[in-house]
């Protein structure tokens, strides 16, 4: 249905951190599926997880128990402050199960609250259905969509003064209050902006002192693609609420939303998913965490995004009248361009996929850069190499 602005190639296979196209040209892939493919493309260990479990059993029904599920599950709440996991198909997913969970605790154990808010910060993306949307603080992707579901209000992201004054001027009394607040802890479709440590510390304590739920949005920023398993761990809190999905089964769709005992409201008939949790994501996903677990995954995504950030404030101070700065964790990063120039992040996507080497925008002035979490130091100083190239030619013009 031309949902999408297509870049005018088509991917026809894949090995490690390396695409061709049906014409044969080959691309270093930092893109990744979006933050998506954990392992790279073709990874032995997902080939095998697959492999063996479609031979064996891809799809039940959440009416019976599934032992590939349980698997998943115990994993996740083994590593991470979780409890409790609700799976399902797609970040989007995970995120609404969140929302539908904050509104269920606020109905079943807050004295009668009957319009619960959440609070989402500006330049978020927490996905596509109608509550995601407008979970997002950014009109351009609620243009059209209206009327959209209430319960929603926004602050600047990274703002503590902000959060204190929504906390109180929209607290009515009982009725109407804020109960959740939804956030990334960096923002990736707004910029690659990172969390400041003392705003999420603060953050925490605001949620403590007044029985508001602290959600955050780790869809693109969990299953270590910030040198840790779990974007928090970043900054020193604990969620009450967390979404996983891009990277969690290295392609293969899935989502999960975990949160702590204390607030796992949910009871029979309260949500669920058709194909949620079955038994072929699920194995996916247990090869996935398994192979970060057993390779020492972690310990490259540090290395190779530090050494990639080093490259890129080179390049960055190079061309100092086209960039401004290098910003991430990880292998989640973001090159701003000068807000003064005409030149776009799409610009700059073109010309270095012209050069073989595949980058995403976030926003009309950051290049993104999102490599599989098994890329190479090789392969890092590559992309560097090509890039500049790319920046080289368009300078010259």
């Amino acid at each position: 249905m031309k949902t999408y602005g297509r870049f005018p190639i088509a991917i026809e296979k894949g090995s490690g951190c390396r695409l061709w196209d049906t014409d044969g040209k080959e691309y270093l892939d930092f893109v990744a599926g979006i933050a998506t493919c954990t392992l790279g493309h073709a990874h032995p260990a997902l080939i095998e997880a697959v492999t063996k479990q479609i031979k064996k059993l891809h799809h039940v029904s959440n009416l019976y128990y599934i032992p590939e599920q349980g698997q998943l599950a115990e994993w996740l709440v083994n590593n991470s402050c979780g409890d409790k996991v609700f799976f399902c198909n797609s970040g989007a997913e995970a995120n609404e199960a969140a929302i539908k969970l904050v509104r269920k605790y606020a109905h079943t154990y807050l004295d009668k609250v009957e319009d619960p808010i959440i609070l989402t910060a500006k330049a978020s993306f927490h996905g596509r259905t109608l509550a995601t949307i407008t979970a997002t603080g950014q009109e351009k992707y609620q243009k059209g969509f209206g009327p959209l579901p209430a319960g929603f209000a926004y602050v600047p992201y990274n703002d503590i003064t902000a959060i204190e004054n929504a906390v109180t001027d929209l607290d009515e009394g009982t009725l109407s209050r804020v109960v959740g607040i939804m956030i990334e802890p960096l923002q990736g479709e707004g910029g690659v902006r990172p969390g400041d440590l003392e705003y999420f510390l603060k953050l925490r304590k605001i949620c403590d002192e007044n029985q508001i739920l602290l959600v955050f949005d780790e869809v693109q920023v969990g299953v270590g693609r910030t040198g840790k398993l779990w974007g928090y761990e970043n900054l020193g809190v604990e969620p009450d609420i967390f979404t996983s999905a891009k990277g969690l089964a290295g392609g293969i769709p899935i989502g999960a939303m975990i949160c702590k005992d204390s607030c796992a409201a949910f009871e029979p008939g309260n949500h669920a998913s058709t194909f949620g949790g079955n038994p072929f994501a699920c194995a996916s996903a247990m090869a996935v965490l398994q192979t970060l677990e057993n390779e020492g995954i972690l310990q490259n995504v540090q290395a190779r995004g530090e050494q990639l950030r080093v490259r890129l404030r080179a390049i960055v101070n190079k061309y100092s009248s086209l960039f401004t700065e290098v910003r991430g964790w990880g292998l989640i990063n973001g090159m701003e361009l000068n807000a003064d120039i005409e030149l776009t992040s799409i610009d700059l996507v073109k010309a270095a996929m012209e050069e073989g080497l595949l980058l995403a925008p976030a926003g009309t002035k950051v290049l993104r850069f999102v490599p599989p979490l098994i890329v190479s130091p090789e392969e890092v100083d590559q992309a560097a190499d090509i890039l500049e190239k790319a920046i080289e030619q368009i300078a010259n013009q």
